[in-house]
């Protein structure tokens, strides 16, 4: 019941702060759209890690069409990879979540990159909801922000997870031999 309690809260201090936000900011704006996407991702990181729920769903199954991640780089991942290195975001993120060679320590790097595409995920269908909202009462052009940002902050986030994640499985499959 206390986690029920604590996810709902979450929910509803991230609905206000949204609401809040789309006070003060014109929400065809860049900051609208930038820190839109930086609250979501505060509350949901904070849903995901408090949910704690083992994600087994088939959905995060690599499938046949990602064989290889030949489609994440034809949509320039590397090149998305590249970008996060030059920003300091992955020395960040690394930071904030080490990670060593331990089996267990792969597991839940395996783990984590499920959780991070899921609240990319749900990100992206939000600030998408926000975006059709900006669209078609303000125009398309109002949606400018809102629309490239949920590319770059959520969208290729979520290939980024895509594309890592058969990797590391076969690095933990071949640890697990060892």
């Amino acid at each position: 019941m206390k986690k029920v309690l604590i996810l709902v809260a979450i929910v509803a201090l991230t609905g206000i702060c949204i609401y809040a936000l789309s006070y003060y900011l014109p929400l065809q704006s860049f900051s609208f759209a930038f820190s839109l996407n930086f609250m979501l991702m505060a509350g949901i990181l904070l849903f995901t890690d408090t949910l704690a729920h083992p994600l087994q769903s088939p959905y995060f199954n690599e499938q046949r069409w990602e064989r290889h991640g030949d489609v994440y780089t034809s949509f320039g991942i590397n090149g998305y990879r590249k970008l996060l290195r030059w920003t300091g975001w992955e020395k960040l993120n690394k930071k904030s979540k080490p990670v060593n060679k331990t089996i267990p320590s792969l597991n839940y790097l395996y783990y984590r990159t499920k959780q991070d595409e899921l609240g990319h995920l749900l990100i992206f269908f939000v600030v998408l909801g926000f975006t059709l909202f900006v669209a078609f009462v303000h125009g398309i052009q109002a949606a400018v922000w809102l629309f490239s940002l949920n590319i770059v902050l959520n969208l290729y986030p979520i290939m980024l997870q895509r594309y890592n994640r058969p990797r590391l499985a076969r690095v933990i499959r071949f640890a697990n031999r060892r």
